[in-house]
């Protein structure tokens, strides 16, 4: 049932955005509930206690406004563009497998390796580079293919390696990638465009790569190793890696084009532009029929897995969309608005609204969708180039330490430890990157 209703809901979502019909937005959000319904039964853990706490929230703000009945179901839809990413990245996760760049990328770890700085700079490159395709697969890949090179090293430095090469080359990597939510998610609530911060982001992105890559060496340039090379040829990784390179700069012009032409927001955007490019790239490398055969089942798979986003995300948004219908979030606006004259303060209030909600239970994607609500006074006259980069940097930052993510969750389920261990091993730098990323954006305000 949910192959067929959670791609139904959205269809009849990017529908909805396309043709301004009230009945449209009605059915949608019918559907959205049916869905939420469905997929609570589905939902575990701390997705699914999220999930209702948000629902019970947003449910009882709306009976307590005494609203029509009917309009409660136009309370649903500011996740789902959100939604509509997850349903369709396995389509692009499916060609990095199919045109054996996962692999090839794991040469890299192999090939040259004497010490364990090198390595650790290897794996945040392979790291960062996957994680544009493979968004969080990346993690269980890479941790099994260092698995065994890590054996003879003391635990804690062995946990310490991993928690940073790949959490902090996944984090960076997810500052400028096209395809990231947080990334669509800021360009649509400032209303910039994605050429407009590539640079700075690139740059920001370039200078921690340099700090982490200067930190490891002091850290691990002690440990040797002995690594065999591995048996493909240099010639065919950097043919691999041109061709990821090219088709990312298609994917980002494709995406920017369909973006000017039609004003519905780059998120919306990244979903439509996915699949068609994807399947071009299947024809442009000979697989097409053997891209098909894998996609599919892969993304049945994937579908049926979205139970628990499902769930939390479409209870978060009618969580957030009742908390400004009713007026509760007038406090923290006035003290948002209170600062927004002075820019350098409102940004680094920005950043600790961030490090405070990642810390106590709050999806950065929820995070930051009520940010968008609180901000909504004054965004007017604050939107920027430089507010985009702070939402950016101070949302996706909690990718290397809250443990509520899905990112430390995941890697510390892998090593078999306590995620608040993570949160000890990458909380200094996650903060020197969001404090120095604010500075280095108020200094692009001042003189640009």
């Amino acid at each position: 049932m949910v192959l067929v209703l959670y791609p139904a809901l959205i269809i009849l979502f990017i529908l909805s955005v396309f043709i301004d019909a009230s009945l449209l937005h009605y059915i949608v959000g019918a559907v959205a509930f049916l869905t939420l319904l469905t997929a609570s039964l589905r939902s575990q853990g701390l997705y699914f206690y999220s999930g209702l706490i948000f629902f019970i929230i947003g449910a009882s703000l709306f009976f307590v406004q005494n609203l029509p009945w009917y309009s409660f179901f136009l309370y649903f839809d500011s996740m789902l563009g959100v939604m509509s990413l997850f349903l369709v990245l396995p389509f692009l996760n499916s060609i990095i497998r199919v045109g054996h760049y996962d692999t090839n990328l794991n040469v890299l770890l192999r090939r040259d390796i004497q010490t364990l700085d090198k390595l650790y700079r290897r794996s945040f490159i392979v790291s960062h580079m996957l994680g544009l395709f493979l968004n969080i697969a990346t993690i269980p890949l890479l941790k099994n293919s260092l698995q065994q090179t890590l054996k003879k090293l003391p635990k804690e430095t062995a946990n310490s390696f991993l928690s940073g090469s790949l959490l902090r080359g996944y984090a960076l990597c997810l500052s400028w990638s096209p395809m990231e939510v947080m990334v669509s998610a800021s360009l649509d609530m400032t209303g910039k465009t994605y050429y407009e911060v590539i640079v700075p982001m690139f740059l920001i992105v370039l200078l921690f790569a340099a700090i982490d890559y200067t930190i490891s060496f002091f850290k691990y340039r002690e440990f040797g190793l002995h690594i065999a090379d591995a048996l493909q040829s240099a010639a065919n990784v950097k043919r691999k890696m041109m061709e990821m390179g090219g088709m990312l700069l298609l994917f980002i012009l494709l995406t920017s084009v369909f973006q000017h032409f039609f004003q519905k927001g780059y998120l919306l955007s990244v979903v439509i532009v996915i699949i068609p490019i994807s399947f071009f790239w299947a024809l442009l490398i000979k697989k097409q029929k053997r891209y098909i055969r894998v996609t599919i089942p892969y993304w049945k798979e994937r579908t049926a897995g979205l139970s628990n986003y499902f769930f939390m995300f479409l209870s978060a948004g009618l969580f957030v969309s009742m908390l400004a219908e009713s007026g509760a979030l007038s406090i923290l606006q006035d003290g948002f608005r209170s600062v927004s004259d002075q820019t350098l303060l409102f940004y680094f209030m920005i950043g600790l609204y961030f490090f405070v909600t990642s810390l106590t239970g709050f999806h950065p994607l929820v995070s930051i969708t009520l940010l968008g609500e609180l901000l909504r006074p004054v965004l007017p006259e604050v939107s920027s180039v430089s507010l985009t980069i702070v939402l950016i940097t101070c949302s996706l930052a909690t990718v290397m330490y809250s443990p509520f993510n899905l990112s430390v969750s995941i890697l510390s389920e892998l090593m078999r430890v306590n995620p608040f261990h993570i949160v000890r091993w990458n909380v200094r730098y996650a903060l020197l990157y969001m404090g120095a990323s604010i500075l280095i954006a108020y200094s692009i305000g001042l003189f640009f």
